[in-house]
């Protein structure tokens, strides 16, 4: 149950994050002033929307094919997982050094910081079901440290 579920998620995520590629590929203008709290970062730059369109593109699939093919999943997985996290972490630090208040961390939450929990949550639970293990939260907290392992 828990491997479907995971699998799925991370399907309707590769579709979101395609979707967002290309609408950000074929209409970048309105993809601008369409998504909150992108238009206070700064001028329009068609270029630049672009570029990163194609990231959300590749992100997109790496995630669907990954749900699809077990084979190479957790690769698949992780390295848009890497880009989702660095991306959430660089806007946090844009509130931290005074680049914009505060309220954009809610602003920001839907599109930038969800997308990369649930992320780290799919390649976390894709690598604990593949070791057999209970994807209990208390489990992970609860959790033995062993000496060798640090």
């Amino acid at each position: 149950m828990a491997k479907q579920l995971i699998t799925v998620t991370a399907f309707i995520i590769g579709l979101a994050l395609f979707a967002n590629g290309v609408f950000m590929l074929v209409a970048p203008e309105a993809w601008y002033w369409t998504v909150p709290g992108v238009p206070v970062r700064g001028s329009f730059n068609q270029h630049f929307v672009r570029d990163i369109g194609i990231q959300y593109l590749l992100m997109g699939v790496a995630f669907a094919y990954g749900a699809r093919n077990s084979q190479h999943r957790l690769l698949l997985w992780a390295l848009p997982t890497t880009w989702l996290v660095g991306h959430a972490i660089f806007h946090v630090l844009e509130v931290a050094v005074g680049l914009c208040g505060p309220e954009y961390l809610l602003v920001d939450f839907a599109g930038v910081t969800l997308p990369a929990l649930i992320s780290l949550g799919l390649v976390y639970g894709h690598y604990r079901v593949g070791r057999g293990a209970n994807l209990a939260l208390s489990d992970a907290v609860n959790a033995p440290v062993h000496p060798e392992a640090i």
